[in-house]
């Protein structure tokens, strides 16, 4: 069964069970480029944005009470999700959206015909242009739905990112006791504790929650009511305040009629901004799941400092053999993020005049970034850091068979003596403390003093204070 639609190039029969209409039809056979389709935060958003239209002329009688209430009905569905196997298209069209919008209005249309009774097609009475898209344009309905999308997936971003950081915190004080090697150019360096470096990393993702926070800020102004190219051409003036009143409304974001929306309609850099703060919270958590991979890494072969959760079986040859997947996920996802970046970037320079015809790929690349680093910050927490154990013995045996121990020495040795100690350790096999006692160059209390984990990895110079003060109360002693 078809039913029979036109449009300046023609007819054109459509499955006449499908909400979709002719323009669909004809971009999503323009458009077989890939299996990704739109991504369904878009389509949501672009429905609140009809709703809010459709109040809107509502209110001011450009729409009779039983269309509005029809079209507000099926938009509410769609921003509810459901219909979603009607909205077809691939997420790289060209056209600025314009197909995306087409699609959304011609579902929206004959959802409500059906709502009123009235079969799908019967343009006559509901029509997807001059009632579901009355005084809109795909230029000022797309970017305002490409904020609102953005919006509405930075809030579960943001709540990830701050549930990683708590669990980071959480390890940093179960690990604040535990001293090891300390690292620079993956060689021993100055002690540090497990803890001190866990709390660097809760630290990062911290600053990048609160970059995320800060950026929601500038998707707040919207073009809406600009129409074609920010003019507000065949918008009411009325219409034009009144309708992001609703969106405002509908959404609960502060959002506000952008001062100057030739601006909004033109350009994209907002979204280049967005996508820069994302792109950042992805190089954290790569950096942090590179770390993880090094410390657990072995368990026989390498530093295996910590132990992260077993997960799944690592390979289908060597038996027992387990990988650290969940942190190589995590460092997948950053890629893809950075690689999403770079497209923004280029798709937002890429702008001519009034209009940037590419809002396609930038609305699919930053809301796939937000969407996967979102859902992979929740397993990198569920999955791993929650679940991480560290190895004291093996961090204490590490540390006593490196010479950076030395360092801490220096200033009561001198630098050259301290490097004569550190090479004969080296050469011979032995600890720091071992050669230091040999040479009597200090008594294995002074030795326990100043090596002590409470001294090593805090500021000023290990051991001072405390032998200061023993050695003075000696002096008080003998007098």
């Amino acid at each position: 069964m078809v039913r029979v639609e036109h449009d300046l190039l023609g007819e054109r029969e459509v499955p006449a069970t499908a909400y979709y209409g002719i323009h669909t039809l004809r971009a999503a056979e323009n458009f077989r480029v890939s299996r990704h389709r739109v991504h369904p935060e878009l389509i949501k958003a672009l429905a609140t944005v009809k709703e809010a239209a459709a109040r809107a002329n509502w209110e001011l009688g450009y729409l009779d009470a039983e269309r509005a209430q029809a079209i507000i009905a099926a938009c509410r569905e769609v921003a509810q999700g459901e219909l979603e196997g009607e909205f077809i298209l691939d997420a790289f069209q060209g056209g600025a959206g314009t197909s995306t919008n087409m699609n959304v209005n011609e579902v929206i249309a004959n959802r409500a015909l059906e709502i009123l009774g009235r079969p799908r097609g019967d343009y006559a009475y509901i029509h997807p242009n001059d009632h579901v898209n009355l005084h809109q344009s795909t230029n000022d309905v797309y970017p305002t739905a490409m904020r609102v999308a953005a919006l509405r997936l930075l809030e579960p971003l943001a709540t990830r990112l701050a549930e990683l950081q708590e669990a980071l915190q959480e390890k940093e004080r179960e690990f604040a006791g535990i001293l090891k090697i300390g690292r620079t150019e993956l060689q021993d360096a100055v002690p540090v504790t497990l803890g001190q470096e866990f709390s660097a990393y809760a630290q990062a993702v911290a600053r990048d929650r609160w970059r995320l926070y800060k950026v929601e800020e500038r998707l707040r102004q919207v073009n809406l009511g600009g129409t074609a190219v920010g003019t507000g051409l065949n918008a009411p003036l009325k219409y034009i305040y009144l309708v992001v009143e609703h969106l405002r409304r509908l959404t609960g974001f502060g959002l506000a009629r952008a001062e100057n929306m030739m601006d909004v309609t033109q350009n994209m850099d907002v979204f280049v901004e967005v996508s820069g703060l994302v792109k950042a919270a992805a190089v954290t958590l790569s950096k942090i799941a590179d770390d993880l991979r090094f410390l657990s890494s072995g368990p026989y072969g390498g530093p295996a400092e910590i132990r992260l959760p077993e997960v799944q079986a690592g390979s289908s040859i060597m038996p027992g053999k387990i990988n650290p997947v969940i942190p190589e996920m995590v460092n997948q996802v950053a890629l893809q993020v950075m690689g999403n970046d770079l497209i923004i970037t280029m798709a937002a320079s890429r702008g001519q005049l009034e209009l940037n015809p590419f809002a396609p790929l930038i609305a699919h690349a930053l809301l796939e970034s937000m969407e996967i680093l979102a859902q992979a910050a929740l397993i990198f927490r569920e999955r791993c850091i929650s679940g991480i154990s560290a190895r004291p013995e093996r961090c204490r045996e590490l540390l006593e068979k490196s010479s950076v121990l030395v360092t801490a020495l220096v200033p009561y040795l001198g630098y050259d003596q301290a490097t004569q100690v550190a090479q004969e350790a080296a050469a011979k096999g032995m600890s720091i403390r071992e050669v230091v006692l040999s040479r009597g160059l200090l008594s294995p209390e002074e030795l326990n003093i100043i090596l002590s984990p409470e001294e090593m990895v805090k500021p000023g110079i290990a051991g001072e204070k405390i032998l200061k003060k023993r050695l003075k109360g000696r002096q008080q002693f003998e007098a």
